[in-house]
């Protein structure tokens, strides 16, 4: 990303190729697009033959997303009202993003562009007076001048790129290697509503120049967390001459032997830029606090679930240099508490218009929906409580589905929900370690959303479960919210995997379940006399006074 806008986007293409297909498509845009990938470069390359000069939103999206825009200009490039539109949008997103933008000339002067002179000039002429109003014309035009350049003339040979003109090519591509930031993370493909949460923290972080600033990213699993983290480093990386980004904390600490140990030298690798061998966790703690005390740093730990893993991989950060600072992803509030961090940003759910932006571009590769598809639109989007998972995932699963498939898929999720979102949920139930806190859990889901605190505390302390510090708990994992009036809460699709934990122990028989809320199985299990000891608690309603009534 540019340094020199205040707004950057996140970069989702590292490179844009605009160029007319009849002239270069199978002769130099194809080998520089293999050159591209095979070193690795994320290249955006529209494979369409357009007619007509409107620019879809995909491709509008793309040309904003992209770290470089490649111009390729040829001696009949202004014969197409699509290659001008495009081009004029890279022009503008040049100017207001700070997109680097490379011309390459095929087989035409540069000085014929920039002046406009010749068959170039008078086709672009031609095309201004057919499809363009004044001001577009005038666009159009500024659009094709000059700049610094990269100059292929004609190097092209029947069977194919000449030797010369694929070592042109080639050492086009390094350039490009060297204008691409590597350092930048990877983010998601449609990063609705992630500028507002960035730009919160980093101005915190603009006020607090000379301490060490210790940032806690906080929210339920899957609410963009992550995201949020790679957008900001990416924001800020530049100012760091040391930094690094540790991802997946959790998962490498709990799945592998020595999972502490490699992310420790992971930490040490990125800022010393040497490789550290360590042999047990306690001295690579040592190790990080004697090598960075007094450096300015930029770290992020992603996904930390216990301050055990806190200490490991950083000691104590308020021993980093002046200006330094600190990043923690988490589910749990209690751990942001213990480490003293400056500022929280909290994940709250998507607001306003953007839940239903992001599930348009997943659903239907635009910002809004198609016809006919909006009132179901916005009933998925309802159902996904402006859950950034929840929206990618069934969006995604939605697109290319016919009308019929879409209310079949809705009929479904009433009853069962997605397994994707429903997998990567369970990973914060399954982090609780006390077995009480999971009953609480599964009680408050089927039982008690909407009750009073305390009256759902005394139902559950003269069961046995402790919830006064019980309840607490699962605010601080981000699993229960407490409400107005001191009610308990909780995301929807935490309720849904919550049940459907309680449904999967005896998927077909419900008598033998822990839980009962669903009214058809309360009513089959009551009538045929079906229930076993398993049953802990059943809420039924009776049908004459409405009247609800719970067993527990």
């Amino acid at each position: 990303m540019s340094s020199s806008s205040s707004s950057n986007p996140q970069w989702i293409h590292d490179v844009f190729l605009n160029f007319r297909g009849e002239d270069t498509r199978t002769s130099l845009v194809s080998h520089m697009d293999a050159a591209l990938t095979n070193a690795g470069i994320n290249t955006y390359i529209d494979q369409q033959l357009h007619k007509g000069t409107e620019l879809g939103p995909e491709l509008l999206r793309a040309i904003e997303g992209s770290h470089i825009s490649i111009l390729v200009f040829s001696k009949r490039y202004t014969e197409s009202s699509w290659c001008l539109n495009e081009l004029k949008k890279v022009m503008e997103c040049h100017r207001t993003h700070g997109q680097v933008v490379v011309p390459i000339f095929y087989d035409v002067d540069p000085s014929v562009v920039r002046q406009q002179k010749g068959a170039f000039g008078e086709i672009l002429k031609a095309m201004q007076t057919k499809y363009t109003p004044t001001q577009e014309r005038k666009g159009w035009s500024i659009c094709c001048r000059g700049g610094r350049v990269h100059s292929l003339k004609l190097l092209i040979c029947l069977v194919g790129m000449s030797p010369i003109a694929a070592e042109l090519v080639q050492q086009i591509v390094e350039d490009l290697l060297a204008k691409l930031d590597n350092a930048s993370l990877s983010i998601i493909e449609f990063p609705v509503g992630l500028e507002s949460r960035m730009h919160k923290v980093i101005e915190f972080i603009a006020t607090q120049p000379s301490k060490v600033c210790m940032i806690g990213i906080w929210g339920m699993g899957r609410s963009g967390k992550t995201t949020t983290a790679k957008a900001i480093y990416n924001q800020i990386h530049r100012k760091f001459l040391n930094r690094s980004f540790i991802e997946n904390v959790r998962e490498v600490c709990e799945k592998e032997n020595r999972g502490t140990i490699h992310l420790q030298q992971q930490l040490l690798s990125d800022i010393l830029n040497t490789k550290n061998k360590i042999h047990s966790p306690a001295l690579g703690t040592t190790k990080i606090e004697k090598r960075f005390q007094g450096k300015k740093l930029l770290v992020v730990l992603d996904d930390v679930t216990t301050v055990e893993q806190l200490k490991a991989l950083c000691g104590n950060p308020r021993l980093f240099g002046p200006g330094s600072v600190f990043i923690v992803t988490t589910r749990d509030a209690r751990l942001l508490n213990l480490v003293k961090v400056d500022y929280v940003c909290t994940m709250k759910e998507m607001e306003e218009k953007d839940p239903l932006e992001l599930f348009s571009w997943h659903a239907f590769r635009q910002p809004s929906p198609i016809k006919n598809f909006s009132e179901l639109s916005r009933t998925v989007v309802a159902y996904c409580g402006g859950l950034p998972l929840a929206l990618e995932v069934i969006g995604s699963y939605l697109y290319g589905r016919t009308k019929q498939e879409w209310e079949s898929v809705l009929l479904k999720l009433e009853r069962i929900p997605n397994d994707q979102v429903q997998e990567k949920l369970r990973i914060s139930y399954d982090g609780l370690k006390d077995d009480m806190a999971k009953d609480i859990f599964l009680d408050i889901c089927c039982f008690f959303i909407g009750k009073d605190r305390a009256y759902v505390t005394e139902i559950l302390n003269g069961c046995g479960l402790y919830a006064d510090i019980g309840i607490t708990v699962l605010v601080e994992r981000s699993l229960v919210k407490i409400e107005k009036n001191n009610k308990l809460g909780m995301h929807d699709l935490l309720r849904d995997m919550g049940r459907e934990i309680v449904r999967q122990s005896s998927a077909k028989n419900p008598g033998k379940r822990s839980r009962l809320w669903f009214h058809e199985d309360v009513h089959d299990v009551l009538t045929k006399n079906t229930g076993t000891i398993n049953v802990e608690g059943l809420f039924f309603k009776f049908a004459k006074n409405r009247q609800s009534s719970l067993l527990y």
